[in-house]
């Protein structure tokens, strides 16, 4: 093996710094921040899990103590074809230090043998995020070291870097780093077999061919040997997948070795791309990655800052920093400035429905109107028969339009965008698409979506088509199809009328049709009212059912938006029942408790929690929507913002530094789903403003 070259020094990266001064940078310094307490303790620490993005769909995930406990925890997921064709490229890197001739283990493996082997947990001193950057600080011997993973932004590249903060003179840390590598879709798992990958030399590193035809990737250090390896590690086991019925082993990869001598302030970094030529300077890279972060979050200063000019609570911060993990690129042969949302960490991708929900929070509250115009103007692309994708597929199949509220969802965003920014322009491009959005409703589209030309209520639905938000289906089966008209629909297709009634007396164009559509809808929309329990129908006209009473909440959304449906008692009604059945510290449940199927609990197979994802689960997107309606009703600013801090204080409780998916219906509530999800944070953060800006 050859000498380690002499390695730089690098002062270890400070936290950006809250400031008062208007031309500093905003950061949330470490709002994220664990002892040995939890890092030390295996369950706890697991159980928390940190992400870093790549902008492009890529990203790198795991634990606070390192282990894999989904085949989602990684150090390099490669989006090859933006924002979609995510590959599994690279496992992680197993650490070892050696100081005063003792070894100590930084990496933890969980097996399915039952044995916890290594269990470098055991060496973490502290984990904190500084900014998005997951940071943690190992005790070896007399030395300690931190670790740094962080993402070229736009580019499938991971840098993990090795510190050495203190480490008493005459003694050095030897630090030997493994290499474990992949090849698979990012939802699948690998069994390797014979499988042999082709591990070449390349400078300051390794070049990885999987197979032919697979796109090669690079593991490489300017300043640390390489030795090539090809050992199999066989049966890691997955926690979380294994409580998800799904494959709960994997087959990894040993392929390089990286070794270096590191003194007290010395610093070594490894990185993985799939660019030959991606930098090898780390600190550099590093720099660049804590100032486009620092940018981020100084464009969002109209929501970080109190009219007082004093800096908000921290958390909204670090929301702001989760916000942009979802933002990504879409480029399109006729807009390769395309972006688009990737609706949840881990495995979605991006969906027309939560994009247009999540993209006011998201891009307009963070001060990123132009990524908000690059998506709105993207999607415009994809209008089809008068509707929007629900999806694009991640193995860049063609888009799926089974979804009756994305193209509703995209009027209000877009009302959401021009009140932000008044943009004439962009106006003027999607006007013309709106218009033949609503035609082909009026006239009727796919699946019996069509306007009844008697109450001038949106009705939509056919066997087997799952089409508003609450979309599970298994095989066949359709979980809660609500054909007919959903409270909801019609809640966003007057609101659209009523949007483009508005863009055409700014456009200055006939705006007639849209009035009298809408006019006839609101006059008709009493047909969802109750009186028996007080509250609006889930669906009206239902097929063999006719109205639905069954409690749930979608209903908020004939309060929250901004077109005004119910006399202002009937509002109030909403919100209380609402708050008194479905309401959670994390959000709203999707069915009340003593309904039939109410399930509070979410477990078991993938089918087995598909029949239980909208039966009382709770969904966290809602809490916004819920605390708007809540200071609609009741006028009270300082009450609705306090529905969202539970919210607030969930952000180092599951995804570090961002919120979940849904939690469980029955308390003590524990979050379920996707780690990060775009429409919870997108919701919370738009919500938080329009109140911070609401009269008390």
């Amino acid at each position: 093996m050859a000498a380690p070259r002499k390695l730089r020094t690098s002062k270890p990266s400070r936290s950006l710094a809250v400031t008062k001064d208007k031309k500093a940078q905003i950061s949330p310094g470490a709002v994220i921040s664990f002892g040995a307490d939890i890092c030390n303790d295996l369950l706890a620490a697991e159980q928390r899990e940190w992400l870093v993005t790549n902008g492009i769909g890529g990203f790198a995930s795991g634990t606070v103590i390192g282990s894999a406990t989904r085949r989602y925890h990684g150090l390099l997921i490669a989006a090859l074809i933006p924002p979609g064709e995510r590959k599994f490229l690279v496992g992680g890197f197993d650490a070892v230090a050696t100081v005063s001739g003792k070894t100590y283990e930084l990496a933890t493996h969980r097996w399915a043998s039952g044995a916890v082997v290594p269990q470098g947990y055991l060496a973490i001193q502290s984990f904190r995020l500084d900014g998005a950057i997951p940071v943690w600080t190992f005790l070896a011997g007399s030395a300690r070291i931190e670790k740094r993973v962080w993402m070229q932004y736009g580019e499938n590249t991971t840098f993990v870097q090795y510190s050495v903060v203190d480490c008493p003179a005459p003694s050095s840390v030897d630090l030997e780093v493994k290499a474990l590598v992949n090849y698979r879709d990012f939802h699948s798992a690998t069994h390797a077999g014979d499988w042999r990958m082709r591990i070449e030399a390349f400078e300051n590193g390794a070049c990885v061919t999987a197979f032919d035809g697979a796109v090669p990737f690079y593991l490489r250090s300017a300043l640390a040997t390489c030795e090539l390896q090809h050992v199999w590690y066989r049966d890691f086991f997955f926690p979380r997948e294994n409580e998800r019925g799904l494959d709960d082993r994997e087959d990894q990869l040993f392929a390089a070795s990286f070794h270096a001598q590191l003194g007290k302030g010395e610093s070594v970094t490894i990185v993985c791309s799939t660019e030959k030529d991606a930098t090898l300077d780390g600190p550099a890279a590093l720099k660049n990655e804590l100032k486009r972060q620092s940018k981020v979050l100084s464009t969002a200063t109209k929501l970080l800052r109190s009219d007082s000019g004093e800096t908000t609570s921290s958390w909204l911060s670090q929301l702001v920093l989760a916000a942009d993990q979802f933002l990504v690129k879409r480029p399109l042969p006729s807009r390769p400035a395309g972006k688009t949302i990737i609706a949840g960490y881990h495995w979605f991708g991006d969906w027309g429905r939560d994009t247009m929900i999540a993209l006011p929070g998201l891009a307009l509250t963070t001060g990123q109107t132009d990524v908000a115009q690059q998506i709105l103007l993207a999607f415009s692309r994809f209008v089809d028969g008068g509707m929007l994708p629900n999806n694009f597929p991640d193995s860049g199949a063609l888009p799926e339009y089974n979804t009756i509220d994305a193209t509703l969802w995209y009027f209000e965003a877009i009302r959401q965008y021009f009140a932000e920014t008044r943009d004439i322009a962009t106006l003027q491009k999607l006007f013309p698409i709106l218009a033949k959005i609503i035609s082909a409703h009026v006239k009727g589209t796919r699946y019996n979506i069509h306007v009844d030309a008697v109450d001038g209520l949106l009705y939509g639905g056919a066997p087997g088509v799952q089409l508003t938000w609450m979309d599970a289906k298994i095989g066949d089966w359709v979980v809660t199809p609500r054909t007919g008209k959903p409270v909801e629909i019609s809640a966003l297709w007057i609101n659209a009328l009523e949007s483009m009634a508005q863009f055409s007396r700014v456009l200055n164009m006939p705006g007639q049709d849209y009035q009298r559509l809408s006019l006839k809808a609101k006059s008709n929309f009493s047909r969802f009212w109750n009186a028996e329990r007080n509250c609006c129908f889930d669906v009206i006209d239902a097929p063999g059912i006719g109205n639905d009473p069954t409690l749930r909440p979608n209903q908020i959304f004939a309060v929250s938006l901004s077109a005004s449906l119910l006399p202002f008692e009937q509002q109030r009604a909403v919100v209380d029942a609402c708050a008194s059945q479905l309401l959670t510290p994390f959000g709203l449940r999707s069915l009340a408790p003593g309904e039939r199927g109410y399930k509070g609990s979410y477990s078991g197979s993938p089918g087995d929690r598909d029949a239980i994802y909208h039966q009382g689960l709770v969904w966290s997107w809602l809490q916004g929507p819920f605390a708007l309606a809540h200071y609609r009703a009741y006028k009270d600013r300082v009450a609705a913002l306090r529905f969202l801090e539970p919210l607030a204080k969930a952000i180092d409780t599951y995804g570090l530094g961002t919120l979940a998916e849904i939690f469980e219906g029955d308390a003590p509530h524990r979050p379920r789903g996707c780690i990060a999800q775009a429409w919870t944070v997108g919701e919370v953060l738009r919500a938080w403003k329009e109140l911070q800006c609401a009269p008390a």
